[in-house]
């Protein structure tokens, strides 16, 4: 099969699985496992999303776990997250490692998974981040996914402008789910 050829089947396979996504809305389903089916999604390791939730003027993790106790992100200040929320505009970034940014949470283990414990502080080289809101309401959150390796390459494949579709599509859907309310219980 050609290249393009497989491509187009991984873009089939990856609106199929958007859709998977949105049936889940029905079981109400925990943020880790619903930021576990969008790591499958879009290919990336569990440790490569992040999702956080609005709550009093501020960001704070949902998802990894390991870094809900690590404090919030004020809208105000110049995380990728927080101008993502502050400014409702997605962000995809194939050179990130030379975009100024915090890398403080990069720095906290995450793994519980075996195959993820390569990724424990390696720094992120690509990312996309994506404001959690429905068209015309509030922004709720942000969700983040990211390639992380000790260079670009290593990373893996950079991210597309489909890839950019498919995690705004998702963003809709996660706007739905109840762990995004603010306030709600995780």
């Amino acid at each position: 099969m050609s290249y393009s050829g497989s491509q187009g089947v991984a873009k089939k396979t990856a609106k199929a699985e958007i859709t998977e996504l949105e049936a889940m809305l029905s079981e109400s389903p925990s943020a880790e496992k619903v930021c576990v089916k969008l790591a499958q999604i879009l290919n990336v390791r569990r440790s490569e999303v992040a999702l956080l939730r609005l709550e009093k003027g501020s960001l704070r993790f949902i998802f990894p776990v390991e870094l809900r106790a690590t404090g919030a992100l004020p809208l105000t200040g110049s995380a990728v997250a927080a101008r993502t929320a502050a400014t409702r505009t997605p962000l995809l970034s194939n050179s990130f490692m030379r975009v100024r940014h915090a890398s403080l949470f990069e720095a906290i283990k995450l793994s519980r998974d075996e195959e993820d414990r390569s990724l424990d502080q390696v720094p992120i080289q690509k990312i996309i981040s994506v404001p959690v809101a429905r068209s015309g309401e509030p922004v709720m959150g942000v969700v983040q996914i990211s390639r992380k390796g000790l260079d670009a390459k290593l990373a893996g494949a950079d991210f597309t402008s489909e890839d950019l579709k498919l995690v705004d599509r998702a963003a809709d859907i996660l706007a739905r789910m109840p762990f995004m309310k603010e306030g709600a219980e995780l």
